[in-house]
């Protein structure tokens, strides 16, 4: 890979670069816009699962399942009705254990997309559990779903970094900076040339702080965005939506790209209406089905 690729400067994602590149349509059912399934939900934070899975619905997934710590998973289904819900053996403490990952099996064998961390609270049981995804005959290269990880997964990729092949080219990533710099082993200094580094060492699309790349050196960046999306669990959103539109049949990039416009929008127009402070993650999930009308006009 030359130099110069790597170095390509960031394409602005614009409402006319996207209406040039349309999400898939809406077939004729839900069966036919994908399904998701989200890992994570604590004990003590279930409600990040919760809000990475109404996002995912509301980008137009058409089927839902969340895993979460058994402690929790009646009360999620509850609270949301639209999912279903698994339940996952869980420590002393309610973290997810590790061993969950052979119970996970038959449920991500027919998912287009899985969304692992939001919610789990445990760095060593976290890396069990991917360790444990990752087994031989429990994800197919050529035709597994899209793996986006979030939060406390992100943490355990260096770690891992010699055992991903299986989700090589198909695996999606939301750091933050903080998570970004984990991931490269260094403090991030500009995104623009060190989100596509990222993205070139884990194999993988990578969305950080409104820049998301691909292998290979190309990079987009986000355009719109308000600080106010700094919020309790908008990073949850924004994994939630990727894996969403991953699920309805879009390619990772695009999922990325269009998932980070969408988020980012959306804390722009609840900033216009109830200020740039004080809205909360749950409502940017409510924006993003009129904004995808809008950019499909």
């Amino acid at each position: 890979m030359s130099t110069r690729a790597k170095h390509t400067a960031p394409v602005p994602v614009t409402p006319t670069l996207l209406r040039d590149w349309p999400l898939p349509g809406g077939g004729s059912g839900k069966d036919d816009r994908g399904s998701v399934l989200v890992v994570g939900g604590a004990r003590k934070t279930p409600g990040a699962a919760l809000l990475a899975g109404v996002a995912a619905l509301r980008a137009g997934a058409g089927r839902l399942t969340l895993a979460v710590a058994e402690s929790t998973a009646v009360q999620v289904a509850v609270a949301f009705p639209e999912s279903g819900v698994v339940g996952l053996p869980e420590t002393s403490r309610g973290s997810v254990k590790g061993s969950a990952a052979a119970l996970l099996a038959d449920e991500a064998d027919g998912m287009d997309a899985i969304l692992v961390g939001p919610g789990l609270d445990d760095a060593e049981e976290t890396l069990a559990l991917l360790r444990g995804l990752l087994l031989p005959g429990r994800s197919n290269p050529k035709a597994g779903p899209a793996i986006i990880l979030d939060a406390y997964a992100l943490g355990c990729l260096p770690e891992l970094a010699g055992e991903l092949e299986p989700w090589a080219d198909r695996l999606v990533l939301t750091p933050n900076v903080a998570e970004g710099g984990i991931l490269l082993g260094r403090d991030l200094e500009d995104l623009a040339r060190d989100v596509p580094k990222i993205a070139d060492k884990y194999r993988a699309v990578v969305s950080c702080q409104g820049v998301v790349a691909e292998p290979g050196g190309r990079a987009w960046q986000i355009t719109t965005g308000h600080s106010g999306l700094g919020t309790s669990g908008s990073g949850d959103v924004l994994a939630g939506a990727i894996a969403g539109l991953r699920a309805r049949g879009t390619t990772d990039t695009q999922a990325a790209c269009w998932g980070s416009h969408l988020h980012a929008a959306a804390g722009d127009r609840l900033a216009s209406r109830l200020g740039g402070l004080g809205y909360l993650a749950r409502e940017l999930c409510d924006e993003l089905p009129a904004l995808m009308v809008e950019l499909s006009n």
